[in-house]
Formats: structure tokens, sequence, C-alpha cells
């Protein structure tokens, strides 16, 4: 087994990488991903290799982008659209739930829209207005959309290529303030013999608490567990890894062992993500609970400035206080 070390950023320029090497059909499209190779420099490199006809530099008009998109992928291609920052996505918003979304269903399954929409999500990195959004829940309620985030370099490395492969439309989730976070990435496993792309995994084990996080937050809970586990509680971690479809076999597994769920991610709590998760762990594991299932979330409202962002974002502290609380019922 060949690993190597790689930051985050540079597991995913490498998936891209591979994929382009191994499909003729897969095009890169985005705002400055050929010559200046992505202002996260996540697509660095990839234009001089391969070209400005399948890593092209797009103008600064989203809904451009994806609407283009969708005419390739009609026509055999494997576009993989970067949206530069998560809040730049709304202007592509129509063309994703009204065309990419339904495409398929309209035409009675005769078409596919074998497309990867990119988009660095999540606060973090002290950036302004419309650069730390978490538009999660608005594609995972889209149906016909299927929704990923990685949360280390070898998912990362893995699931760009597992997502490009896919017949189906991906919005694939970044965690930005991670894209520089380095770990051992295995570049030679074969991509077939890859954890599915829709599966969730347990990241650390544990008896006292399940907690399900995914993307940037995966990390903050696994820093949460190490110091719980001073005070001799051992959380059991679990990462989402994909947010539609779900897979909760694990995380339900869990909770009827643990009897307590606590769900971190940054998003707004309001008919969030963890809304869902809590719902569906209340169902189906009632009967095992000893206490409600919590969130620890961002707060309602617009994403702070720069310099109060980290009172927004939830933290090591806001997770093992729930901890507490869920041992209070």
């Amino acid at each position: 087994m060949a690993t190597e070390t790689l930051t985050l950023g540079k597991a995913l320029n490498t998936g891209l990488r591979r994929a382009l090497e191994n499909d003729p059909k897969v095009i890169i499209m985005g705002e400055d991903v050929g010559k200046l190779g992505g202002v996260f420099r996540i697509t660095d490199g990839l234009q001089k290799d391969f070209g400005d006809q399948r890593v092209i530099d797009t103008p600064l008009a989203e809904s451009g982008i994806i609407g283009t998109a969708v005419g390739l992928a009609i026509r055999g291609y494997r576009p993989v659209c970067e949206i530069q920052f998560d809040g730049f996505v709304y202007p592509a918003y129509d063309q994703i739930v009204s065309q990419v979304a339904k495409m398929h269903y309209r035409s009675r399954g005769k078409l596919n829209i074998p497309m990867v929409i990119r988009i660095p999500f999540g606060g973090g990195i002290g950036a302004v207005e419309h650069h730390s959004e978490s538009p999660e829940a608005y594609f995972a309620h889209t149906a016909g959309l299927k929704v990923v985030s990685c949360a280390n370099p070898q998912d990362a490395y893995v699931m760009i290529q597992q997502a490009i492969a896919s017949d189906d439309p991906i919005v694939f989730l970044e965690p930005k303030r991670r894209y520089w976070e380095k770990g051992q990435v295995d570049l030679e496993a074969p991509l077939s013999e890859a954890y599915p792309l829709h599966s969730a995994r347990v990241v650390r084990p544990g008896d006292a608490v399940t907690v399900l996080a995914y993307g940037p937050m995966v990390r903050t809970c696994l820093e949460a567990a190490t110091a719980a586990a001073e005070d001799g509680r051992e959380l059991e971690v679990i990462d989402l890894r994909s947010l539609s479809p779900l897979d909760l076999t694990a995380a339900y597994e869990s909770v009827k062992r643990t009897g307590r769920a606590i769900v971190v991610h940054e998003a707004p709590s309001n008919i969030g993500l963890g809304a869902e998760l809590a719902a569906r762990i209340t169902e189906e594991c009632f009967y095992s609970l000893e206490s409600p299932v919590l969130r620890v979330t961002g707060f309602d409202i617009p994403y702070p400035a720069a310099r109060v962002e980290e009172e927004f974002l939830p933290d090591l502290d806001r997770v093992l206080d729930a901890v507490d609380r869920t041992f209070g019922w």
C-alpha cells in the first residue's frame, strides 16, 4: 500500500487529476480554476497538464456555469463545476433545483446528469460576507440531488473520484477550513474497493454518547471526544459523509447502545440537518433513548463578521456542554 501525507486540498487535487486521466469526458469548469488553479488552489496545475478545453475558466456567472454543464452532461460529458465560495451558489440555485435535480425524472429515466458541483463550505477562515455559508440543507431537501461532504484527506481523494464516476448529480461539499490539514492517503487502492460513497463511518468508537457530524465538524467532535475521555466518557463519533441519501444504520446501532445522541453542524439549527437526524433517531430508537437528541449548531442569524465568527461556530466547549446536558436528564 503506497500512502502519502497530503493536505485535504492536495488530496482533492490529486483525485481530480486521476479522474481527468481516467476519463476523457471529465471536464472541470469554474471561475479561475485554470491558470490560477482556483482561489484555494484545488485545481492547481490541471489546466497546464490537460489543456484549456478540459479545465475551463468561465465567466463570473454561476447560473451560466451550471446551465452549460447540464447541456454537457446530457451530451455524455462529466462536468465538474466549482462554485468558488458557498455563498456564490445561490444565483445557480434555479438551475440546480429546476434542471439538474429534475432532468432524469422529467425525461422518464432516459437522461442522466452525471455532474458534480463542488462547493467549499463553512466558516473558520476569517472571510467576508457570502464566503462562509452552510447551504447543505437546501440541496439535501431537493429530491433528485445527492449531497456528500468529506472530512479528511483520504475521503477527499476517494470521494471526489466516486462522485465524478456516478451517473447522478452530486453536490460535493468541501470543508474549506480543513483544506490545509494533513493526513495519510492511499493512492493505489482500487476505487472499486473503496468505502461506499453514501455510507456513514464510525471514526471513533465509544459507549457513552453518540455524536453525529460531517465535514468541518468531524474534527471538532473528535477533539471533544478526546477531552471527554479524560473525564471517563467515551464518545462514539460518526462521520455521516453522505447527507442525501442519509445512511443512519451505524447511528441507530450506536444510539441503541449509548442511549444518547448529539448532532453537530455549522449551519443554523432551524430546519437544518440536525432536525431531520433528531427526528429519525427518535422514531427509530425511542425506547433506547435516555435523553432527548441534542443539537449543537450555528445560530439562527446571518453569518457574522469575521472578528466574531468563533462565537458563532460550534466548538469543543459547546459540544462538551451538550454532553453534560444529555447526562442531566
